[in-house]
């Protein structure tokens, strides 16, 4: 019992997730047909996420993060206004031109190694990069998931998507930048450190200024058992000092991972090759990198076990629900009407129940619920599961990425301060995109 209580409460959520989805088998809720068609397609998306996951703690190890966030703060010129934009820039690109999920893996630690050379807190960094991994979301089939099966439903070209989508796509952005500098960027809300203030990763690691402590684990130096308000806020500062250029302590390491880290991106970008394989193969090559040069980094708790768990189990859930009358539900409350309150009805039910289950399955089965001939509709959908998933941290899958790379680096956003801050911007985000969408038909 002692072992249950020191479990962290999604580790929990996990396993009765798993249970709950084996019990349903078990017991005939979920038929076994069901139950193995949704293993096989959620085993590509486990193996990704297994080794995405190994693939960026290493290369968080190897200071490739520190390296980059040193140089996004530089760009910076020690101006505020000029580092958000830069942040809000490179989080809406790499999820446009990659995908949501490496936005989540790569971009995270990155962001918050920045928030060390700048000397801020964490939080302001880290919900640049969950909310805009969710609302950046939108342009592209590669963006997200759900883009390649809705662009396939409607038969849109990728061109032809943007073509749609890039008016609420461009609304959603700058929805997200408002509520961002509101609710964590703006003066008094950033968590500057003042003169004499210990940054968050000279708190925890002892390390001088702009420095990372050799040797230590993923996020040690940087940010380990920082709180959401790591370093009080200070009115009327409107500069930071731009960090020094940072040397990684194995060069040899560093640069094995951060080419292990672009041929990921590469093989993403122009190669016809499956997210699973690419990052398998990226992160066989720090895996062997670090048993040349460092083995004693090269440990089990490396693996996400909690995603590896939670995933199949949500699956599981999610098919026993739709089979026992999730699909009535939906048709029910997306409606047949294709025009403008038919759109903001599938995008609520699509941001709501991603929100309470996750938004992937969501999509599925709300997907299977829309007219065929509601294509303005089924886009309303997507922009409801695609933006709408910032309020629950299992609301989509870049979220549970996002909040497993903070957890592993010590940072603690406060539940409610998540929820209550996600919840303004999912209404807000999918009211704009979707009336935009609605303005441009």
């Amino acid at each position: 019992m002692g072992g249950l209580r020191r479990l962290h409460v999604l580790d929990k959520v996990a396993i009765g997730l798993l249970a709950t989805g084996l019990v349903c088998v078990a017991t005939g809720l979920l038929p076994t047909g069901s139950a193995s068609d949704a293993m096989t397609r959620v085993a590509p998306l486990l193996a990704f996420l297994g080794t995405v996951i190994v693939l960026a703690e290493l290369t968080s190890r190897a200071e490739v993060f520190d390296v980059v966030a040193a140089r996004i703060a530089r760009a910076g010129r020690g101006r505020y206004p000029l580092l958000f934009l830069l942040c809000v820039a490179f989080a809406s690109v790499t999820t446009i031109a990659l995908n949501l999920d490496t936005t989540a893996v790569l971009l995270t630690p990155v962001m918050l190694a920045l928030a060390t050379r700048v000397g801020i807190a964490t939080v302001p960094l880290a919900m640049t990069t969950v909310w805009l991994a969710n609302t950046a979301s939108l342009l592209l089939p590669v963006s997200n998931l759900t883009n390649l099966l809705a662009a396939d439903r409607v038969a849109l070209s990728p061109l032809g998507l943007a073509g749609r989508m890039w008016a609420p796509q461009l609304a959603a952005i700058a929805v997200t930048m408002a509520c961002l500098w509101g609710f964590y960027w703006r003066r008094g809300r950033r968590g500057a450190a003042g003169p004499g203030e210990a940054t968050p990763g000279e708190a925890t690691s002892g390390a001088g200024p702009g420095e990372a402590t050799p040797g230590a684990g993923p996020g040690a130096a940087r940010v380990e058992d920082v709180q959401a308000e790591a370093a009080p806020p200070v009115r009327g500062a409107d500069r930071y000092v731009p960090p020094g250029r940072h040397r990684p302590a194995d060069p040899v390491l560093f640069r094995a991972c951060a080419l292990a880290c672009g041929g990921f991106l590469l093989a993403i970008l122009v190669a016809d090759v499956e997210l699973w394989v690419a990052s398998a193969t990226a992160a066989a090559v720090v895996v062997a990198a670090f048993a040349a040069r460092e083995r004693s980094a090269l440990r089990l708790s490396l693996i996400p076990w909690r995603l590896l768990v939670m995933v199949p189990g949500m699956f599981l859930v999610v098919e026993t629900v739709d089979a026992n009358g999730l699909h009535s539900l939906l048709a029910s409350a997306i409606g047949h009407d294709g025009g403008i309150a038919g759109m903001f009805r599938a995008a609520a039910v699509g941001a709501g129940l991603s929100n309470a289950l996750n938004n992937l399955p969501v999509y599925l089965a709300g997907e299977a619920a829309v007219p065929v001939a509601n294509h303005d509709q089924l886009l309303a959908l997507l922009i409801g599961s695609n933006a709408g998933p910032v309020i629950t941290p299992w609301a989509s899958l870049a979220t549970l990425l996002w909040y497993e790379r903070c957890h592993a680096y010590g940072v603690r956003v406060p539940l409610a301060r998540l929820m209550g801050t996600g919840a303004v911007l999912a209404v807000t985000a999918v009211t704009a995109s979707v009336g935009v969408l609605a303005l441009t038909r």
